[in-house]
């Protein structure tokens, strides 16, 4: 018995992310998506018997690599592109049937590890034995390297931009009491909420297209599904009338032709970060071993992810000073009103409570 599972059209909307890796949005989603309509409609699998399928196929992959001959480095990046379509299919098979658990989440990532790892190994081991050339010992030492490091940077930045916005929203609950803290938005909620904003316009034009229902509701909902941040949620919540903090301000103002490209790359659901950790992985498991240049391609795409990391770790930089900045606003104006209520107090004036 089929399931009623919606038209394609909608699965897409559904289950594709409304920012996702260029590498997906272009060489995945296209496949990956009907093939999750016809596993949701006519099979009862389910996302993690998916995951376990892509570790598998990952460890096959492996074993053709490290057999070295250039044949058998076709062969496995034409399977580690079938493993990675698989790693894709579960989280949206997850998300169109409900079937999604924290568990899953974990033995998705850790099962992506363990491919990434095995493959570096047999890759550049399989290639050490054919060819003697020391280069990719050391090249397997650096891929996993890079895999690790690129992940542990991503979740210390989620880390730390989540403290910051929490100290935020406590500082204003200290000093302008529940109802007012209510009213708190952060410019990154409103503008994920409208990805193809103009993000040179003003704090209010972002706050009122969020607020007037121009809405990218999937990408919302894929943002609390990664980062289950509770500021998110509110983000589409909240009273009309809200205070915009902009954590971002010093980075737009900078760098006015990111913002453009930004826009245009969004329109075509494809992020900013160029080269993450998939383009990274695609660039050493397929692309190198299909042109048979393994050391060239690996160097090239670990020099660019650790340069769109760096940029990243800038951007933080520059968010912490508007992190700064903006609880001093608060303060000053903290002490305005205190000073404000003494010279009421003092003119025999009454005061809200």
């Amino acid at each position: 018995m089929p399931r009623d599972i919606p038209p394609l059209s909608d699965v897409r909307r559904l289950t594709q992310k409304k920012r996702d890796a260029w590498w997906t949005v272009l060489l995945v989603d296209p496949v990956a998506t009907p093939l999750v309509r016809l596993t949701a409609r006519w099979t009862r699998i389910t996302p993690n018997q998916i995951t376990w399928g892509a570790l598998v196929l990952g460890l096959g992959a492996a074993g053709c690599f490290a057999m070295g001959d250039w044949r058998w480095l076709i062969a496995g990046a034409l399977i580690y592109h079938v493993s990675f379509i698989l790693d894709c299919m579960d989280g949206k098979v997850a998300r169109l049937t409900g079937q999604g658990s924290v568990f899953g989440a974990w033995l998705d990532y850790i099962f992506d590890r363990v491919r990434v790892m095995a493959c570096a190994v047999a890759l550049m081991g399989g290639q050490y034995h054919r060819t003697g050339d020391i280069w990719y010992v050391w090249l397997a030492v650096v891929v996993v390297f890079l895999d690790g490091l690129r992940y542990l940077n991503a979740l210390e930045i989620f880390k730390t931009r989540h403290t910051m916005r929490k100290k935020i929203k406590a500082h204003v609950r200290a000093a302008r009491r529940a109802q007012n803290e209510q009213s708190l938005a952060f410019m990154e909620d409103l503008l994920r909420a409208n990805p193809s904003a103009d993000m040179e316009q003003d704090l209010t034009g972002a706050a009122a297209d969020a607020e007037t229902g121009v809405d990218e509701d999937g990408d919302v909902v894929e943002a609390r599904r990664e980062t289950d941040e509770p500021e998110a949620q509110e983000a589409e919540t909240e009273a009309p009338k809200r205070q915009v903090v902009d954590l971002h301000q010093e980075f737009r103002s900078r760098f006015p032709a990111y913002l453009r490209l930004r826009a245009f790359l969004l329109r075509h659901r494809i992020r900013t970060h160029l080269i993450s950790g998939i383009e990274f992985q695609m660039a050493v498991f397929i692309i190198g071993p299909l042109i048979d240049q393994v050391i060239g391609t690996t160097i090239v795409a670990g020099a660019l992810l650790l340069v769109f990391e760096l940029a990243i770790i800038y951007k933080l930089l520059l968010s912490t000073r508007d992190f700064g900045r903006t609880l001093e606003t608060f303060e000053q104006e903290a002490q305005a009103q205190e000073v404000q209520a003494q010279e009421a107090r003092k003119d025999g004036v009454p005061t809200a409570v």
